[in-house]
């Protein structure tokens, strides 16, 4: 089984990749390795955030790798939170927090139309190849629900009448931006390799 490392230090991420590609690869996480630091991420786009970080453990380690940025674009706050929805409230905010910032800041507002959006950058043998997957819907009034993680309590797929948070992990990494981002890459990287 080839394996491949997924550039994330965030458990909950690495536990729904393995769930979405582990039957066809073994997905080495950065605690295997022996990283526990922090990689940067300065960009303006997801791409460019995605990109950074799988270039930087490529030229660290030298292994075929991917990394992912996600962000939740909401209408109504002109694309935020974006590239900053992991720190929306705050450079260590938890996951609560930045809910809670994201309601306050549409309390009121009509337009709740949203959509989660992730880009995929894997490195392969050295050269790079992009994957995005995305999601529309919209932003509830109010959490609902306790599965998943981040903005999942709030966000309602377009389709469902459950949020991220309701649905069970097969559904959610059925539709999710991340499950068709990585659907993607799981593609590319059965004809491949």
């Amino acid at each position: 089984m080839k394996k491949i490392v997924f550039a994330t230090n965030n458990p909950h991420k690495l536990s729904e990749v393995r769930a979405l590609l582990g039957g066809q690869f073994e997905i080495v996480s950065l605690k295997a390795l022996g990283f526990e630091g922090d990689i940067p991420e300065t960009g303006n786009t997801l791409a460019e955030n995605a990109s950074q970080k799988s270039h930087f453990i490529y030229e660290k380690y030298g292994l075929d790798c991917f990394a992912d940025d996600t962000g939740l674009e909401v209408d109504a706050l002109n694309g935020a939170p974006g590239v900053y929805s992991a720190r929306y409230a705050g450079e260590n905010a938890t996951y609560d927090e930045n809910v809670t910032k994201l309601l306050r800041e549409l309390d009121g507002e009509q337009n709740r139309a949203a959509r989660f959006k992730t880009v995929v950058s894997l490195i392969l043998d050295g050269k790079e190849y992009l994957f995005e997957g995305k999601v529309e819907g919209r932003i509830l009034q109010a959490r609902s629900g306790t599965a998943g993680f981040g903005y999942d309590p709030v966000f309602q797929p377009e389709g469902y009448s459950e949020t991220f948070a309701q649905m069970g992990p097969e559904l959610k990494n059925k539709i999710s931006h991340r499950g068709r981002a990585m659907a993607r890459l799981a593609k590319f990287l059965q004809q491949a390799t």
